[in-house]
């Protein structure tokens, strides 16, 4: 029942990035010229893998309950780099679109 259960978040999540990612495309279509469509996809990419990463990372913290708590102390404070990191990029990212839509 578990498994199941995860299963299914899984593949729900999937579908969420993949229609987001969808409709992320389509604006950028719509909005903007080759190049800098291009940018964006990259940068939304590598978004998309940390996220799967931290996601990743949540799965092995809640399976290694076993190990010290330094260890997980230590992913937890990654985690949170990780986070702040790819919130530093959403912003240089909406920056960029701001300045595209100005020019």
């Amino acid at each position: 029942m578990m498994t199941m259960t995860t299963t299914r978040r899984r593949t729900t999540k999937i579908t969420m990035t993949m229609m987001m990612m969808m409709m992320t495309l389509m604006m950028m279509i719509t909005t903007m010229t080759t190049i800098t469509m291009l940018l964006v996809i990259v940068t939304i990419m590598l978004l998309l893998l940390l996220m799967t990463m931290l996601l990743l990372m949540m799965r092995w913290m809640r399976r290694s309950r076993t190990r010290t708590r330094a260890t997980t102390t230590t992913t937890t404070t990654t985690m949170m780099m990780m986070m702040m990191m790819m919130m530093m990029m959403m912003m240089m990212m909406m920056m960029m679109m701001m300045m595209m839509m100005m020019m």
